[in-house]
This record gives C-alpha cells, sequence and structure tokens, in this order.
C-alpha cells in the first residue's frame, strides 16, 4: 500500500512540473494572470498519448499509465484555462 501511495505522489509531483512548466504565470497587481499556450499544450498532450500507446504496445504498463496520467493533467490544465477564458470574457446583447 505504501508503494502504491508513493507511487501516486511521485506521479502527481511529475504532472505538477508538466503543468507549471505548460504556462507561464505573470503577477499583476490587481490579481493573478496566467497566459496558456493552447497549440503548445494541445501538441504535448498527443505526443504523450501518443508514447503512453506507444509503451503499453511495448508491455511497460506503468511507465504507460504515468505518461497517461501526465497527459491528463495538462489536458485538465487545458480545460481550465478554456473556462476561465469563457467565463471571463462576458457577452453583452448588442
Amino acid at each position: 500500500m505504501r508503494r502504491r501511495i508513493s507511487a501516486l505522489a511521485v506521479t502527481a509531483a511529475l504532472a505538477g512540473g508538466v503543468l507549471l512548466g505548460t504556462a507561464p504565470v505573470e503577477a499583476s497587481a490587481s490579481g493573478h494572470t496566467v497566459t496558456c499556450n493552447y497549440p503548445k499544450m494541445r501538441q504535448e498532450i498527443a505526443q504523450l498519448k501518443a508514447k503512453a500507446n506507444r509503451l503499453k504496445h511495448e508491455g511497460e504498463y506503468a511507465a504507460a499509465k504515468r505518461t497517461l496520467a501526465q497527459a491528463n493533467a495538462i489536458q485538465r490544465k487545458l480545460n481550465m484555462c478554456e473556462d476561465a477564458e469563457r467565463k471571463g470574457s462576458p457577452k453583452f446583447p448588442g
């Protein structure tokens, strides 16, 4: 059980490192502004998923699972950026 928990902690730490590396953060006086590079994030997701599929095909199931977790973490970050962008710019009836 301890080995499983430590493996999950390492996976979460790696995913967090990937997330911090993908979106540069700029601090502003009124709050925090996060700039997301959508094409780059989508490309990274596709590359990681392809790598996970290759690893799974080769029988490296644990490595494939970690790689897929990284891809899912970037996908969640991308979804949060898109949601924030949609909610941040309200549509006014003209």
